[in-house]
């Protein structure tokens, strides 16, 4: 109410002056720039369309990051399963004999630096979770805050890259002398996926962030 008294006020001031068409000018675009400064911010379709893929791809390499690491059997040598969890065995004659002393596998430090590689892992999943949340509530909640969420999640994002790529070459390095290419399971590729997304979705999402223009940026009339 006070604005709009203060507007009609400056307006009759304006018109009773010699620059009173200058002066109703200049109300009306201050009027208009505060209607443009209401509206809510406009994006177009194909940042949308890019931002949501980069949720949707992102929540897949939590899903597949989660379900490797919960499972953890990475690496079959010969007769030997190798595990973030457990150990095991394999013949002919008996089933998998598993065992979570991962000390018995005669693997120098393979138990301290299995903790470590599940520690970090775990970790990747969790720093991932939080920034797929930040990605989901700036596009759900949009206001000047909402790049600053997308960034700070595909910060999270880039975080959990580091994190479960530290597990993984923690993984090959503690089993060097049984790795193969071709014994690697599934599981492990499924975490090799996981990594190469986050670090996917991290990059794409810092970049979109810095290629389009703010939304709540006042626009010039």
């Amino acid at each position: 109410l006070y604005s709009s008294a203060a507007s009609d006020v400056y307006k009759r001031q304006c018109l009773e002056s010699a620059a009173g068409p200058r002066c109703s000018m200049t109300a009306i675009a201050v009027q208009a720039q505060r209607l443009l400064g209401q509206r809510r911010p406009h994006r177009y379709f194909f940042e949308s369309f890019i931002r949501t893929l980069i949720i949707v791809c992102a929540a897949l390499a939590v899903v597949l990051s989660s379900v490797s690491i919960c499972d953890g059997q990475w690496l079959l040598a010969e007769d030997r399963l190798f595990g973030l969890w457990h150990f095991c065995t394999t013949s002919n004659q008996t089933g998998p004999h598993c065992l979570r002393d991962l000390s018995q596998s005669h693997v120098p430090g393979l138990a301290v630096g299995m903790g470590l590689a599940r520690s970090v892992s775990a970790l990747a999943v969790v720093a991932a979770i939080f920034g797929l949340e930040l990605l989901m509530v700036s596009q759900v909640c949009e206001d000047l805050h909402s790049r600053r969420k997308w960034a700070l999640g595909s910060v999270l994002l880039l975080i959990s890259f580091v994190l479960s790529s530290s597990g993984l070459l923690s993984f090959v390095i503690l089993l060097r002398n049984q790795v193969t290419l071709i014994g690697f399971t599934l599981m492990f590729w499924c975490q090799f996926t996981a990594s190469f997304l986050f670090f996917l979705n991290a990059i794409s999402g810092l970049h979109i962030n810095s290629i389009t223009h703010p939304w709540g940026q006042p626009r010039k009339f």
